[in-house]
């Protein structure tokens, strides 16, 4: 995709974060931002921001888990600007980190509505939609360097980032097999500031949230992901390497090579049939002690 003024670009998980750099970012290009968030006053806010800046946008509150809102959100996009070109499915979640047999029911359901079936009902939506108009598009969907390797008590959030990636993967071939003009893109970003590790703000009543307090939660290493998403890279640079990205008809974006050495080495131990290993530094960084899982630390430690 190499031209976006007045082109349409409807991102998801809009009023915060990658999805409020995103949007902003599109509107600098030019583009008609259609913004799609379930925090309404915040997405209010955002809209009526982005509009005193002088871009054109059209807030819709969504809840990307049910596709009847998604359907709901190209609808209003269509009827608004009869067109869609870039389709960023970004709205995320993070539950607690929790050991898998601690997590609940609702705790799945929770962070697949979002994180999965958000991308999916966002693909089964706009893709179609976006073929048919026969012009060039791109498709974006955010999973996380946590879609290509793993760490203890994250798994709700690896399983939907790696099914995420899969998908992304699968759509892309399958443009290509059509010859498209629609293209795809995976970003997989590495730790940045953003409130994803606040989204309990917005987890359902009935799915447990937001007043519920969890015992079972590893703080040590919910702590060590919040430090290191306050230390991280700021949003807006994630934006402008997602429309490089786009610009370049590139796959994979990465914000950093920070987990390439722990992508490679989970790589090579499925090649070479190895079981998973963790660094020592790794679990550190978590603030796990190796010594506490039977990991012997590193030479004059």
């Amino acid at each position: 995709m190499k031209t976006f003024r007045d082109k349409v670009a409807v991102v998801t998980g809009a009023a915060s974060g990658i999805g409020q750099a995103l949007a902003e970012r599109s509107a600098r290009e030019g583009m008609k931002v259609v913004l799609a968030d379930i925090e309404e006053k915040v997405l209010d806010e955002t809209a009526k921001s982005m509009k005193a800046g002088g871009a054109t946008v059209l807030p819709v509150v969504t809840d990307v888990s049910k596709a009847a809102n998604v359907e709901g959100l190209a609808e209003k996009t269509l009827s608004q600007f009869g067109a869609v070109h870039l389709v960023c499915n970004n709205a995320g979640v993070a539950p607690l980190t929790k050991a898998i047999w601690d997590t609940t029911l609702s705790d799945w359901q929770w962070c697949l509505g979002v994180n999965l079936w958000g991308v999916i009902h966002g693909i089964r939506t706009f893709v179609p939609i976006m073929i048919s108009q026969d012009t060039e598009g791109h498709v974006v969907n955010v999973a996380s360097m946590a879609g290509l390797a793993t760490v203890p008590y994250m798994a709700i959030y690896h399983a939907t980032k790696h099914a995420v990636v899969a998908i992304t993967e699968c759509l892309s071939h399958e443009l290509a097999l059509r010859n498209s003009k629609v293209k795809a893109s995976v970003l997989c970003p590495g730790w940045v500031r953003t409130r994803i590790l606040d989204s309990y703000r917005n987890r359902p009543v009935e799915l447990g949230g937001p007043s519920e307090e969890d015992p079972k939660a590893v703080m040590s290493v919910w702590e060590a992901c919040r430090k290191a998403c306050e230390a991280g890279f700021p949003a807006e640079f994630v934006a402008d390497q997602v429309f490089h990205a786009i610009w370049n008809d590139q796959f994979y974006i990465f914000t950093t090579r920070e987990f390439h050495d722990l992508m490679t080495q989970r790589a090579e131990n499925i090649s070479a049939q190895k079981n998973p290993v963790l660094a020592p530094e790794l679990l550190e960084a978590m603030g796990i002690a190796p010594q506490e899982v039977g990991i012997a630390a590193k030479a004059g430690d």
